[in-house]
């Protein structure tokens, strides 16, 4: 599940200029959306490139009216969202009819409305949140005494049919929204002017999309000179961690960790951006589960950076680098006995990680260990399939 911040900056923060600070500081945060009144919708597009929620406009004019023509016709100003439920039944200002279907939210949802809001005050307005969301594309849910328990309510009566956003005011409030029941919100709707607090809120985001991958060690079987090849250099626009690499290999099953060059070395000054990471022909572990070859990675592309611990964070490739360099052949075994390898410059910048550390290429030997990461399955296009396929 992809994670989304949501920043709500309607006229209930302030004038123009507080929810302008607002918004600016979530634009450099990287905040996903932003959630304002329809009269700021074109405001925002002019500070930056962001999706925009915005309110439907009491009197029922604005985007959520306009046919899709007229809204055609004034892009900059509509908004990719339009929430219902402000100055109605959503908020409260007026009282839910006894039957929540029978609620003027709901039947605005289809009227170029794909959205509602619901201020949850007590089970009535948690039973018609969930009545929303059968109709809402999006169903923006805020507990005016935050707890949990109506959000693990939601949760678990709300399917796949709606994307849920649960209203916050921390980062914290963010995490455990995020983590509810297991399987969390889609997205937080957070309430704050403190631009520490957004940016923690949308690391929060990025940690809760991670995956973890589970990496072991294979015992070193060959290393040995393999003539020349053309070899990979990818460098990536973050900074990587002393302890961050990619993970890559001649065999989808079995990528081999290799270290990012953050160290100093007597002839090389350390390019902590860069994994120089095999031959044209290697698989490179890129999100969401899949492989590409490293001779496809080119600029722009987001590529998976690990830990020795496995923990995962993404980043956007700056250039690849193909250079024809000496290469070693590097077999190792797992411990199932399956064997897998791959191609590395025969350089001494060039480290995998192995139980003393950062090991260079040039030094490893057959019976040292190499953390790999190991999954037994056939691979099509990168994506995991169940296939026998016989790689040598």
């Amino acid at each position: 599940m992809t994670r989304a911040v949501w920043l709500k900056a309607d006229d209930a923060v302030g004038d123009w200029d507080a929810r302008r600070r607002r918004i600016t500081a979530g634009l450099e945060a990287g905040v996903d959306w932003v959630f304002v009144d329809e009269a700021d919708v074109e405001r925002v597009r002019e500070l930056g490139d962001v999706n925009v929620a915005a309110f439907a406009s009491p009197d029922g004019s604005g985007a959520g009216a306009r046919s899709g023509a007229e809204r055609s016709e004034d892009a900059a100003a509509d908004p990719d969202a339009v929430i219902v439920g402000k100055d109605s039944e959503g908020d409260g200002t007026v009282a839910l009819p006894g039957n929540a279907e029978d609620a003027a939210d709901l039947a605005a949802l289809g009227n170029g409305a794909n959205g509602a809001y619901v201020r949850i005050l007590d089970e009535a307005y948690e039973s018609f949140a969930a009545s929303a969301a059968d109709a809402a594309e999006y169903t923006v849910v805020v507990g005016e005494d935050w707890t949990i328990i109506p959000l693990e309510n939601l949760i678990a009566r709300i399917g796949e049919e709606t994307t849920l956003v649960a209203g916050v005011e921390s980062a914290e409030e963010a995490r455990t929204a995020f983590e509810t029941l297991e399987i969390g919100a889609d997205a937080v709707l957070l309430d704050s002017d403190d631009p520490g607090e957004i940016s923690e809120t949308v690391a929060v985001r990025d940690e809760a999309d991670r995956e973890t991958l589970d990496l072991v060690w294979a015992e070193v079987t060959e290393v040995e000179r393999a003539g020349s090849a053309d070899r990979v250099c990818v460098d990536t626009g973050s900074l990587l961690g002393d302890d961050e690499g990619m993970l890559v290999g001649s065999m989808s099953r079995g990528l081999f960790f290799v270290h990012a060059e953050t160290a100093d070395s007597p002839y090389v000054a350390s390019r902590p951006f860069r994994v120089n990471a095999g031959a044209v022909h290697a698989y490179l572990r890129v999100p969401d589960g899949q492989t590409q070859y490293l001779s496809e990675c080119s600029a722009g592309d987001e590529v998976l950076v690990v830990d020795r611990e496995g923990h995962t964070r993404e980043a956007v490739v700056g250039r690849c680098k193909i250079e024809r360099r000496p290469m070693f052949r590097v077999a190792a075994e797992t411990e199932d006995g399956d064997r897998i390898e791959t191609l590395l410059q025969n350089a001494e910048t060039v480290k995998v990680a192995t139980p003393k550390g950062r090991t260079a290429v040039t030094d490893l030997q057959a019976g040292d260990e190499v953390l790999v990461y190991y999954e037994p399955t056939a691979r099509h296009f990168g994506e995991a399939i169940e296939e026998r396929i016989v790689e040598k």
